[in-house]
C-alpha cells in the first residue's frame, strides 16, 4: 500500500449531512417544548447524531459496538509499563469468554464487544479455546522495540490497514450504527505518544505519560523510549503506512484503518482512550474530514490524549478522571448521545404538550 492507495481514501471521505444537522438545530430552537439551550452540548451532541445519520430526528442508536485491537510491544519489556507484558494475553482471554468491566458494561448499555489479535506475544494455542474470529486476522507476534528497531515490516503495516478496513466492514454490514475502537495491550501508550508526539510536533517529555501507573524511575525511561522512536519516526511521517511499521505496529495500523474506513462508510466512531486517538490522528493525516466523523469519549490524565483531542478539533464528552480505556470510557459516554437522541425526538412541541407559547423563542 502506497501513498497514492492512500489518497483514495481520502477521496471517499465525505461531510456529514449539514442540512440534517441544521434541521435538528432548528428542531431544538423553534419546536420542542423547552426553554433555548435546556440540554447544552447534549443539544449539540444531537446535531452531530443527525448529521452523520443524515436524519432529523436522528434514529436512536441500537447496535453499537466496542472493537478492541489487541497487540503486544516489545518496549514494554523495557520498564516502561506497570503491567508486565504476559498481561495481554490474559486480558485477550477475560474479555473474549464476557469477563472485565468493558464486558460488564456492555452488558449493561446494551451493545457487544468484539477482540481482535492482532499482534499479542504469545502462541495461537493459548487461544484455541476463544471464538475462532478472535485470532483469525493476527498479523505477527508481538512488535519491535521501536526506540532501538522497527515496529514491523511495512507488508505487515499494510496488511493490518488492510485488516482494519475489512473490520470495519464486516461491522457496519452486520447492522452497528455506532463504533467504539480502542487498542487492548500492555505499553501501547508507549507508542501512542510518539505518533502524536510527531503529528503534533510536540516533544517527548510533553506526550509521555504515567500511562499503567509509572513511578519516576519508569517515566524517565519511557520519556527516553518516545523521544528516540520520535527521532526515527521524523523521517516517515508522509508516509503513514510507513510510520505505523516504524514506531507504532500491527495493531495501530489495523485500529487506523478502521477508524479511516468508518469514515468513508459515513459511520459514527466514539474514540476510547490514547491509542484510539494516536490512530484517529493519523486517519486525518490522510484524509482530513475524518473527525467530522468522531467524538471523544473521555478526557485523560494522559498528555498525549489532550493534544491529540486538540489537534483533532473535539471535546471530550466526560471528564471524570477516568484512566481506564479499553472500551470502558466509550460506553460510560454511550448513554448520553442515546439520551440526546431521545430528548430530541421524543420530546413533542407546545401545543402537543398541552403548553401555551412562550412569549419569545431566540434561535440558537
Amino acid at each position: 500500500m502506497d501513498t497514492t492507495e492512500l489518497e483514495k481514501f481520502a477521496e471517499g471521505v465525505t461531510r456529514p449531512d449539514e442540512a440534517a444537522r441544521e434541521a435538528a438545530r432548528v428542531r431544538w430552537a423553534e419546536t420542542v417544548a423547552l426553554p433555548p439551550r435546556s440540554f447544552g452540548r447534549i443539544e449539540t451532541l444531537a446535531q452531530w447524531l443527525a448529521a452523520v445519520q443524515g436524519a432529523c430526528p436522528p434514529r436512536q442508536l441500537e447496535q453499537a459496538r466496542v472493537v478492541l485491537f489487541a497487540g503486544d510491544h516489545g518496549i514494554a519489556r523495557h520498564g516502561v509499563s506497570a503491567n508486565p507484558p504476559e498481561a495481554t494475553a490474559a486480558l485477550v482471554r477475560r474479555i473474549s469468554l464476557g469477563g472485565g468491566p468493558v464486558q460488564a458494561l456492555a452488558r449493561t448499555h446494551q451493545a457487544s464487544v468484539r477482540v481482535v489479535d492482532v499482534s499479542v506475544d504469545c502462541d495461537t494455542s493459548a487461544f484455541a479455546d476463544l471464538p475462532a474470529e478472535v485470532t483469525a486476522g493476527r498479523i505477527r507476534r508481538g512488535t519491535g522495540r521501536i526506540d532501538q528497531e522497527r515496529a514491523c515490516g511495512r507488508d505487515e503495516a499494510a496488511a493490518a490497514f488492510r485488516l482494519g478496513i475489512t473490520l470495519a466492514d464486516a461491522e457496519i454490514d452486520s447492522g452497528a450504527d455506532l463504533l467504539m475502537p480502542s487498542l487492548l495491550g500492555v505499553g501501547h501508550s508507549t507508542p501512542a505518544g510518539v505518533l502524536i508526539g510527531v503529528l503534533t510536533g510536540a516533544d517527548a517529555a510533553a506526550v509521555t505519560g504515567r500511562g499503567s501507573g509509572i513511578d519516576d524511575r519508569a517515566w524517565i525511561r519511557k520519556c527516553a523510549a518516545v523521544r528516540d522512536a520520535m527521532r526515527a519516526a521524523r523521517p516517515a511521517i508522509a508516509d503513514q503506512i510507513e510510520l505505523l511499521a516504524t514506531a507504532a505496529g500491527p495493531d495501530f495500523a489495523a485500529a487506523t484503518g478502521f477508524i479511516l474506513q468508518a469514515a468513508i462508510r459515513r459511520t459514527p466512531v466514539l474514540l476510547d482512550g490514547i491509542g484510539s486517538l494516536a490512530c484517529a490522528l493519523l486517519a486525518q493525516r490522510i484524509a482530513f474530514r475524518t473527525p467530522d466523523w468522531q467524538l471523544a469519549a473521555h478526557a485523560s490524565a494522559e498528555p498525549a490524549l489532550q493534544k491529540a483531542i486538540d489537534r483533532l478539533g473535539l471535546e471530550p464528552l466526560l471528564d471524570f478522571k477516568v484512566r481506564a480505556d479499553g472500551g470502558c470510557a466509550a460506553l460510560l459516554a454511550l448513554p448520553l448521545l442515546r439520551s440526546a437522541v431521545t430528548i430530541l425526538a421524543e420530546t413533542g412541541s407546545y401545543a402537543d404538550e398541552g403548553l401555551p407559547e412562550p412569549l419569545m423563542r431566540s434561535r440558537l
